[in-house]
């Protein structure tokens, strides 16, 4: 008891002084939760496929007018993911997918009470580090794994020993990417495990080797973000010569195009997250159910002689190897469906289908392809 006061006064007082520090804490503590980021992040990842799906519906409805855009979709999409990720980096100080989440960049250093305003934008140096890593990095990473894709087919479809010094090299190539894969993998998530468990500022390495780290909008930087537009059109000057009228005319053309862009993204991300979910591997048996064909029935007279192999069970096996298909290949005089090496080895020794005895030749193999190939 103090200066008269009552014991339940002092406590009812200790108990707002302890609410008031808890609540300084919560707002000056603006690190957003691991469900945000991890959101934030998917986000785009989920864009990409739903746009390639609806470019590859129009290179096949109109192969000669929309063909480019399918054949070069990475440098496109790349293009317009460095034109949208500059905008909202220098005008939001966030990426497009943080921004649609409230959440902005902030420089590494900089005090609660330093901190600048998301409208002010990143310094240079930050935000060009943050579009290499938004836009370069992720456009390098789906080249090399298509190069992967494509050595490994070839190495798969070769039924030649390696003989070469680049044969040798892109072998060894093939069995290490899986390995540097799973460490690069493994580095994102030892760290999004250390933030979760309070240990680091960072979800992701890419973050802290750009200087920055993510934090909540406040309510300065909404109202910011809000008066911008206005501000910006009150400010604007004629330009003087002719050349600062063109720069003036690109920058206006560049902004309103990055715009549209974001408009057209914000309004159309939960359409396009649904058609990634749609056209997701793990949904393609259901549409496949719905939607194909009923499988032809195999020849009626089978040929078995007594080394011919039964039929597997699994569609995915193939009937000489009893393994999961690699390169399938169809035989043409019977329709069934081989690994390449092993029907090619078949027939080039028996002169004859395996399953069903008909007679045939090595130029009746036939290469399947996928339709995402």
């Amino acid at each position: 008891r103090v200066c008269g006061q009552s014991k339940t006064q002092c406590t009812h007082e200790t108990m707002a002084e302890h609410g008031a520090h808890i609540t300084t804490v919560s707002a000056v503590d603006d690190r957003p939760s691991i469900f945000e980021v991890v959101a934030q992040d998917s986000l785009m990842t989920a864009v990409r496929p739903a746009l390639q799906h609806v470019v590859k519906v129009l290179a096949e409805s109109n192969p000669a007018r929309y063909g480019f855009l399918w054949r070069w979709f990475d440098e496109i999409f790349t293009l317009l993911d460095l034109l949208l990720q500059q905008h909202y980096l220098s005008k939001t100080s966030a990426s497009f997918s943080e921004n649609f989440y409230g959440l902005k960049r902030i420089v590494m250093g900089d005090t609660h009470k330093l901190q600048r305003l998301a409208s002010a934008g990143l310094p240079k140096k930050q935000l060009w580090k943050s579009v290499m890593f938004l836009v370069l990095l992720p456009y390098l990473k789906v080249k090399l794994e298509k190069l992967i894709s494509s050595l490994r087919e070839e190495d798969e479809y070769s039924i030649h020993p390696p003989t070469s010094r680049w044969k040798r090299f892109y072998r060894a190539l093939l069995a290490a990417y899986p390995f540097v894969n799973m460490a690069w993998e493994g580095w994102f998530l030892v760290q999004q495990l250390q933030y979760i468990l309070g240990k680091a500022q960072h979800h992701s390495p890419l973050l802290s080797l750009a200087g920055v780290r993510l934090g909540r909008l406040t309510v300065q930087d909404i109202q910011a973000l809000e008066h911008r537009p206005a501000e910006a059109s009150m400010m604007q000057q004629p330009a003087g010569s002719v050349g600062e009228k063109i720069k003036s005319a690109l920058k206006q053309a560049v902004g309103g195009a990055a715009s549209c862009l974001s408009t057209g993204l914000s309004v159309g991300v939960f359409f396009l997250q649904f058609l990634e979910w749609w056209y997701s591997s793990g949904n393609q048996e259901t549409i496949k159910s719905l939607t194909a064909l009923p499988t032809p029935p195999p020849p009626v007279h089978l040929d078995y002689n007594s080394d011919s192999p039964l039929l597997p069970q699994m569609k995915t096996v193939c009937p000489l190897c009893r393994k999961n298909r690699v390169n399938d290949t169809v035989l043409a005089t019977s329709g069934y469906v081989f690994c390449y090496r092993c029907v090619f080895n078949y027939v080039r020794s028996h002169r004859a289908c395996p399953i069903t005895g008909y007679p045939t030749q090595v130029q009746h193999l036939i290469k399947l392809y996928s339709p995402e190939s």
